[in-house]
């Protein structure tokens, strides 16, 4: 049976393909259209996902979408009513609507058939029971307590209940317009950073101040006893007037979510490109430090109705990498799944998931141990780029290649590293890597001027053995799709300057042999040459979504000032 699970009409639109209650293909538009969070029906990663699985859609048997616009509709259209939101803002909604029903209609015209030709029967997931599908039914647990959390989607902010089996229970929900994911975009807005998926930035930023705004955060998050919470809803616009978003075919946007009340309360706000002074760094952490009590609050009452010591948890607000990584220390749970795709992409598996087990009761056994379900390139087709672009290149051997690179890592170069199929999810984890020796002053300045082009107050990312990350990191414990941001070992900081955050943790990610072969040995490489079983590995690209193809890559490598791009077995320098 096969099922293809999609998330559409909003950001991160994504394709998914299942055959028989297993993961073949996976991928984000973004990386297909190159716009960073595409937010118009996914037909680039449908097509893909069709075409890498040799599946036609007339042989596709379910069509599953991460929405139900008939989810608490009643309620929906009582909110939309009475709070007498913008025209634009009802028009788009329903635009939006009438999009996700009419999905074998996009999906016809994509791919030039007539819509009777497509048999499939199409579902209808509710948005959150997707994210809590995405990441419990592809963990390893049997039993777990599940939470999603984010903005919002068809009318709920927060889910949490039990998952058991191939089956999840709802225990309860938040409602709009009460939302974590909100009250952090709204702050985000404030701080001055204004595009869509901007929060990483106040999680960065929220190093470099004091939690001295946290009384003033109180008044507008309020926990509540039964281990939820409500916003005082004064200070945002997203109840009373409506907030504008476009999410149709292109970059989402979304309005003003705050109110003149959060002025009044915080001061005059950052301007896009102001000064990022010590009042707005002490705003953010405040920020980060009352997301983190709700987010704990949520879990620790989840576990008291519970008692079950695996947490499965998805979501755009699970994306947080430095709460996610507090979760062991500041509750009771033992063991934590988070997938490497959490955000709304992630719906797409999680729709086709709900639908194979929760729907059609189907027992559960694929596992999501590694994040590469994307495009991947032969070697033919990768010299053939070459060849075509009269690039000079060589050709070398795994063993060959990987000391040639650590010798230039070590040299303080910056490789471009392109390997295998594409990562899923946000993060690159090695197979669209750009990486550089940890140990080198300065780097960091080095990147963000010739390569990455971005804000100084971002971290960059260590990338660890497995099995040495307890002797680096205060827990010791396995992080594979750069999930979580634990605290360096202070006696190891000085040595890993570049990808030690001024609060002394990293956001980590572990690497095995099983999961990626040859990215593990180019690490144990370096660690024989430098004693350091840790590289920096940022995301492949500048400014843009991660690249995706060979075209892409060298694209990017010889746009910027990288020194080394490596596709598969081809090794390229600026020293030709």
């Amino acid at each position: 049976m096969i099922i293809l699970g999609i998330n559409a009409y909003h950001g991160d639109s994504s394709a998914a393909l299942i055959k028989d209650g297993i993961l073949l293909a996976a991928i984000e538009e973004e990386r297909i259209r190159r716009i960073k969070h595409w937010a118009g029906f996914p037909s680039e990663a449908v097509k893909w996902c069709l075409s890498y699985t040799g599946t036609n859609i007339r042989d596709v048997d379910y069509i599953s979408i991460s929405r139900n616009p008939l989810a608490r509709f009643h309620k929906k259209i009582i909110r939309i009513f009475s709070k007498r939101p913008n025209f634009s803002f009802l028009k788009e909604r329903l635009n939006n609507y009438g999009k996700v029903k009419g999905i074998k209609g996009n999906l016809a015209e994509i791919l030039d058939i007539n819509e009777k030709e497509i048999k499939a029967k199409v579902i209808n997931v509710e948005h959150h029971r997707a994210h809590i599908a995405s990441s419990f039914f592809v963990s390893p647990f049997k039993e777990a307590s599940i939470v999603s959390i984010d903005g919002f989607g068809d009318f709920v902010s927060v889910m949490i209940g039990i998952g058991k089996e191939n089956k999840i229970k709802i225990l309860d929900i938040v409602e709009f317009p009460h939302s974590l994911g909100i009250f952090y975009t709204a702050l985000t807005q404030f701080l001055g950073f204004w595009n869509y998926g901007d929060e990483y930035k106040v999680m960065g930023l929220s190093a470099f101040g004091k939690p001295i705004y946290l009384d003033e955060m109180k008044k507008i998050v309020k926990l509540q006893s039964n281990g939820l919470f409500k916003l005082d809803i004064s200070y945002f616009l997203h109840d009373s007037e409506g907030v504008e978003m476009t999410w149709l075919n292109e970059k989402p946007v979304i309005g003003r979510i705050f109110s003149d009340k959060l002025i009044d309360l915080l001061g005059e706000p950052r301007e896009k490109d102001g000064e990022l002074s010590q009042r707005f760094r002490d705003i953010a952490i405040s920020v980060q430090a009352m997301y983190e009590e709700a987010f704990f609050h949520i879990l620790n009452k989840l576990y008291e109705k519970t008692g079950l010591k695996n947490i499965a948890l998805a979501g755009g607000c699970i994306q947080n990498s430095l709460a996610n990584g507090k979760i062991y220390d500041r509750t009771p749970f033992e063991n934590v799944y988070i997938p490497p795709a959490a955000h709304d992409a992630g719906g797409a598996i999680g729709a086709a998931f709900y639908l194979w087990h929760q729907t059609l009761n189907k027992s559960r056994e694929f596992e999501m141990k590694s994040p590469f379900w994307g495009p991947s390139f032969d070697k033919e087709e990768i010299r053939a780029v070459l060849d075509k672009g009269n690039i000079k290149y060589e050709e070398l051997e795994d063993k060959q290649l990987i000391k040639r690179v650590v010798k230039d890592l070590t040299e303080g170069k910056v490789v471009g590293w392109f390997q295998g199929s594409s990562e899923w999810g946000p993060r690159a984890l090695g197979n669209r890597s750009i990486l550089a020796d940890p140990r080198k002053n300065g780097m960091k300045d080095i990147l963000n001027s010739r390569i990455k082009k971005r804000e100084w107050f971002r971290p960059f990312a260590p990338v660890i053995l497995e099995e040495n990350v307890g002797e680096w990191f205060e827990r010791c414990e396995s992080v594979p799709f750069m999930e979580k941001v634990y605290n360096i070992k202070e006696e190891k900081r000085e040595l890993i300057p570049t990808v030690c955050h001024m609060d002394g943790t990293g956001r980590l990610q572990t690497v095995s042999y099983e999961m990626n072969p040859k990215y593990y040995n180019l690490i144990k490489e370096f660690d024989k040459l430098t004693e350091v079983p840790i590289l920096l590995n940022t995301s492949f690209n500048e400014n843009e979504p991660i690249v995706n193809t060979p075209e892409e890559a060298i694209d990017c490598f010889l746009r910027t000032k990288m020194d080394v791009l490596v596709l598969e077995d081809y090794y390229l320098s600026r020293t030709y």
